[in-house]
């Protein structure tokens, strides 16, 4: 029997791209008492009910991460949390700072302090492949909120409250991603490229689910896991999604990055690699040193960084034209 089953669960953001995948998926693989869906906006919630209209076990809860006396009332009897509640694009975090920090940190500090309050046994946080060695807001935002849910195992104290970390790159056909945007102006003959050598980390959403049962199972408190995936090149994105449309070069936006990175060389002295990700272990309390962390890991060499241009595994242009042709239904839409 799995800790999920006859749990109760609840996703922080969950009528989001991540939540769409995770709840069907949760529900398909386990057998969870409640599974509560978080969110604050009440039309993206209405059209992810007609989907399961005939399941009991999902429900639906109006809320915001900022609002600490309403997470405390959702928190109420929830075993697990997912939290995938975030402003993620980075030119908005840009222009609205103060919003982003609002959601992204104050956000992370309600849900840590709720889930010890209310005696939830795991948190796992989504993080992001831009919150390694930050250059934009969101990144630097994201950043402070994992170093926040990775304190969070000190904080709990007796509580038991344990919290872990999951860290991946462009979640391909996401909304607001590359993938939709691009498939959405490519009948006009031209694609637009920020930079030619630009790289991006590519994940499908499902990965980036079992990623996150991954860490609820292995979990002892205050990992980063970051997935083994592979990397692309925007020209080769473009080529994928139109062969025949004009590649136009616009410059890098407000906070982008050439390339993104997952784990930094400062990163390497607390890394541990195996089959299929890399788990980054809190340097606090010497937590990273525990055999109960680290298992069957083995140490990254000092200096090793996990960067989308320096990774040993790159997707072609033909996976993922049949990875488009595969997913065309719901790209963007969820």
């Amino acid at each position: 029997m799995n800790q999920f089953d006859n749990a109760t669960i609840l996703v922080t953001g969950g009528t989001g791209s991540f939540g769409h995948t995770f709840v069907p998926m949760t529900l398909a693989r386990f057998n969870p008492k409640k599974l509560i869906v978080f969110s604050r906006d009440e039309m993206k919630q209405w059209e992810m009910a007609k989907h399961y209209q005939n399941d009991p076990r999902v429900r639906f809860f109006i809320g915001d991460v900022r609002d600490k006396d309403r997470l405390y009332r959702a928190l109420d009897g929830v075993d697990y949390v997912v939290h995938a509640a975030a402003t993620k694009i980075v030119p908005t975090a840009e222009y609205n700072p103060f919003e982003c920090v609002k959601t992204n940190i104050n956000g992370a500090m309600n849900l840590i302090d709720a889930c010890i309050d209310k005696g939830v046994k795991k948190v796992v946080a989504l993080s992001t492949d831009k919150a390694s060695s930050p250059v934009n807001l969101y990144g630097a935002t994201k950043l402070a909120s994992d170093k926040l849910f990775v304190a969070g195992n000190a904080y709990s104290g007796e509580h038991g409250t344990r919290f872990s970390v999951v860290r991946y790159g462009n979640v391909m056909g996401s909304r607001g991603s590359v993938i939709p945007y691009f498939l959405s102006i490519k009948d006009s003959g031209v694609l637009t490229i920020t930079d030619p050598r630009m790289t991006r980390f590519m994940i499908s959403l499902e990965q980036g689910v079992e990623l996150v049962w991954h860490a609820f199972d292995d979990m002892v408190g205050g990992e980063i896991y970051v997935k083994k995936i592979p990397s692309m090149t925007m020209p080769d994105l473009a080529t994928a999604v139109s062969a025949t449309a004009e590649q136009k070069i616009i410059g890098i936006r407000p906070g982008e990055k050439l390339h993104e990175q997952m784990i930094s060389a400062e990163d390497s002295f607390h890394t541990y690699e195996y089959p299929e990700h890399f788990k980054i272990l809190p340097a606090i309390n010497g937590w990273d040193e525990t055999p109960e962390r680290i298992k069957d890991g083995v140490k990254v060499p000092e200096g090793f960084v996990y960067a989308s241009d320096n990774n040993s595994e790159w997707m072609t242009t033909g996976q993922l034209q049949e990875w488009i042709e595969t997913n065309k239904a719901k790209i963007g839409k969820i």
